[in-house]
């Protein structure tokens, strides 16, 4: 069985963010290819920042799927964990509680990324 990676970033009971690597399963489609089951999105948002876009932390605005189409990121836990993410990629951000995490471009360029806001 297939599987698409994504990194999640979520609040533990401490109130402290931390990265989980999960993967979705993926069956096959003939064709098409290979699909995940189908997941309620509440909202696709487009979006792009300056290329000096250094955000300190900040939790989440919702659950929510961001993928990277461009410039790479850098993210960082509150326990100082780093971890970059580039093009393609894709993260559920989750920690909407709790002491949150920082985001900054990886190159002064501007960023490009699509947010899907879960239901």
């Amino acid at each position: 069985m297939e599987n698409f990676a994504i990194t999640r970033v979520y609040t533990d009971e401490s109130g402290d963010s931390k990265f989980e690597d999960i993967s979705r399963p993926l069956n096959p489609e003939g064709e098409i290819g290979f699909l995940s089951e189908p997941e309620v999105a509440e909202s696709v948002i487009f979006r792009k920042v300056v290329p000096t876009y250094d955000y300190d932390f900040h939790t989440a605005p919702a659950r929510q799927y961001i993928v990277v189409l461009d410039v790479g990121i850098e993210i960082e836990t509150s326990l100082g964990e780093k971890r970059t993410f580039r093009q393609g990629e894709v993260l559920l951000l989750e920690d909407t509680t709790g002491k949150g995490h920082k985001t900054r471009n990886l190159e002064q360029a501007v960023r490009s990324s699509i947010f899907i806001t879960l239901v």
